[in-house]
């Protein structure tokens, strides 16, 4: 994902956090950063959904050309 925010004192990781929590249709508070806090790669963990229920989500999103 491309972000518009700074990777400064955190904002793009809450502007990521918030994309995701948007494209799932979860409430923020389910999503969180596991590894990669200062690293372009990133791991999360969604509350409530399984990986394939996430990439399905994510599959349809970019499939209306938004990325």
């Amino acid at each position: 994902m491309r972000l518009a925010a700074p990777p400064e004192r955190g904002r793009a990781n809450d502007a990521l956090l918030e994309l995701l929590a948007t494209t799932l249709r979860v409430e923020r508070g389910r999503i969180r950063l596991v590894v990669g806090a200062t690293s372009r790669d990133k791991v999360v963990e969604v509350e409530g959904l399984t990986l394939d229920e996430v990439e399905r989500l994510l599959s349809l999103k970019r499939g209306r050309g938004n990325r």
